[in-house]
């Protein structure tokens, strides 16, 4: 192996868990509200408790919380803490990956509707497959531990939420996370450079097989899976090895599958990975035919998969600093926050582990006022208190929704600037700027589309198509700049510029 391909697994690891430090944040402060305030018999009532609304109600909260297959892990462990089904922990785990708010918004511009709605259904039916063969085969998997003291009412209480998410990014739920990221750049020594782009194309017999053997160690969040989605579809790649990625490449990781097996056993563990595959497999292949967009011409090759290969041919020679310039322009603001974040929350927890003062925090958690400080003062109980913060999480899901998609106003004008750099750079020649800015220009074309949806604006067929054409000539536009033929990109970028231009009239009214 070249220095080049071990510089690119470490970008990629780097990547991966900048991608999830925002959703890892929220996977371990919900166990935090699932272990101080809900309590494990809250825990088990909000998952069913057993009864045969368990494994539909995991499905849906999975849906709502935005957490990915790494976010997922400290909920899923605390989830078994409280005596929850195996079936149960199994069917959330493999759901709330999938989907949250904001992909699913984001998804509904890939094609018709009809996708997503089918992709939703299709993961309710794999959580209730697997989950009931898994507690048919399975019985008395649940292996509830003694639950915590209970802590003294207010700020104290929320104080050990956060205590509990620091100890768990600290401890129990920290080699699993980092195995789930080494399987990520594992996966780029494995594939070369460029090595998908010819992948899963819709002709091929093969491809929801080969797309699940590449989805098995690979990782992405729900919104960069639908990201992938999007290329797919718009590529005239096969559908089925599209919802294999999904299912699989956002759904599981390597280290979700190795805490399965610590808890459950080797044997289990494979017994359910192999049910779980049958179940994709059988579903990418029923998908595959009747979803595939119409009207849509085969590109012959994508870019949706150059994130699960190395970044670096094996011969580059300038790698390191060309990892440096990816990372500094491909990682958004709030990733570098969460960052900071989970690393002052696993400084925190390893302090308190390493200076043994643990026990103390723990014993001034529980210790309560001798008196009321006022007669106004309402204690409120612990279960309603953890109800409101999840109901808040998903809530702040939504409002995040509207942050994410701003008012077509606002897309419009971000869209004018990047157009412009768009634009300018391939008739200059600029190939790296140009390559940069053409992402930046698809997102903000779907986010247009999504915003609309998001306000009761209406989309027309008129405006899905021209934004659709602008689609097309951004794609037209990449191949010539990676083939660096400078009069075909200063063409492509003419024609590209014309069709922007049509889409703004089009919109014209969404605007103001």
């Amino acid at each position: 192996m070249t220095e080049a391909v071990w510089i690119g697994a470490g970008l990629r690891f780097v990547q991966a868990l900048l991608q999830a430090t925002p959703t890892i944040l929220v996977g371990v402060f919900v166990a935090g509200i699932f272990r101080r305030l809900l309590g494990h018999a809250g825990t088990r009532r909000l998952f069913g408790q057993d009864t045969w609304r368990a494994l539909p109600q995991a499905w849906l909260i999975g849906m709502l919380l935005p957490v990915c297959s790494l976010g997922v892990i400290p909920v899923a462990r605390e989830l078994r803490r409280a005596g929850v089904s195996g079936g149960t922990i199994l069917a959330f785990a493999l759901t709330a990956p999938l989907f949250n708010p904001i992909s699913v918004l984001y998804g509904l511009t890939l094609s018709e509707p009809v996708v997503i709605i089918t992709f939703c259904f299709c993961s309710l039916l794999i959580v209730t497959v697997v989950g009931l063969a898994w507690d048919r085969m399975y019985p008395g998997t649940a292996a509830a531990e003694p639950e915590p003291p209970a802590v003294a009412y207010g700020l104290k209480r929320m104080l050990a939420v956060a205590v509990t998410a620091a100890e768990e990014l600290a401890g129990p739920a920290a080699p699993y996370l980092l195995v789930g990221l080494i399987g990520v750049a594992m996966l780029s020594v494995v594939l070369p450079y460029g090595c998908l782009q010819q992948a899963a194309e819709h002709d091929d017999a093969w491809a929801p097989l080969f797309m699940t053997a590449v989805a098995l160690p690979a990782y992405a969040t729900p919104m960069t899976a639908m990201v992938q989605l999007a290329s797919m579809f718009q590529h005239g790649n096969s559908v089925g090895a599209a919802f294999a990625l999904l299912a699989l490449g956002a759904g599981a990781n390597l280290g979700l599958v190795v805490w399965m097996a610590r808890c459950y056993g080797v044997r289990r563990t494979a017994v359910w990975f192999g049910i779980l595959i049958a179940v994709v497999i059988g579903l990418a292949y029923g998908v595959d035919k009747p979803l595939y967009p119409h009207g849509v011409e085969p590109a012959g090759h994508t870019h949706a998969f150059d994130g699960y290969c190395c970044p670096f041919r094996a011969e580059e020679a300038q790698a390191l600093p060309l990892a440096w310039q990816l990372l500094g322009e491909k990682t958004a603001p709030h990733e570098r926050q969460a960052l900071v974040m989970v690393a002052i929350l696993a400084a925190s927890g390893l302090l308190l582990k390493r200076s043994g003062r643990a026990a103390g925090v723990e014993a001034w958690l529980q210790r309560r006022p001798a008196a009321a400080a006022s007669r106004y003062d309402v204690v409120l109980p612990a279960p309603v208190l953890g109800g409101v913060a999840l109901a808040a999480v998903v809530a702040l899901s939504v409002f995040g929704c509207y942050v994410y998609y701003p008012p077509p106003g606002e897309i419009f004008e971000e869209l004018r600037i990047v157009n412009t750099e768009v634009v300018a750079s391939a008739t200059s020649r600029d190939w790296d700027t140009a390559a940069y800015w053409i992402p930046v220009h698809k997102d903000w074309i779907r986010k247009v589309q999504v915003s609309m949806f998001l306000r009761g604006i209406d989309l027309t067929r008129y405006q899905r198509a021209k934004a659709d054409l602008v689609l097309e000539r951004l794609e037209l536009l990449e191949h010539e700049i990676e083939g660096r033929r400078a009069e075909q990109a200063a063409q492509a970028g003419r024609a590209l510029h014309q069709s922007y231009r049509r889409m703004r009239t089009a919109f014209a009214a969404v605007e103001e």
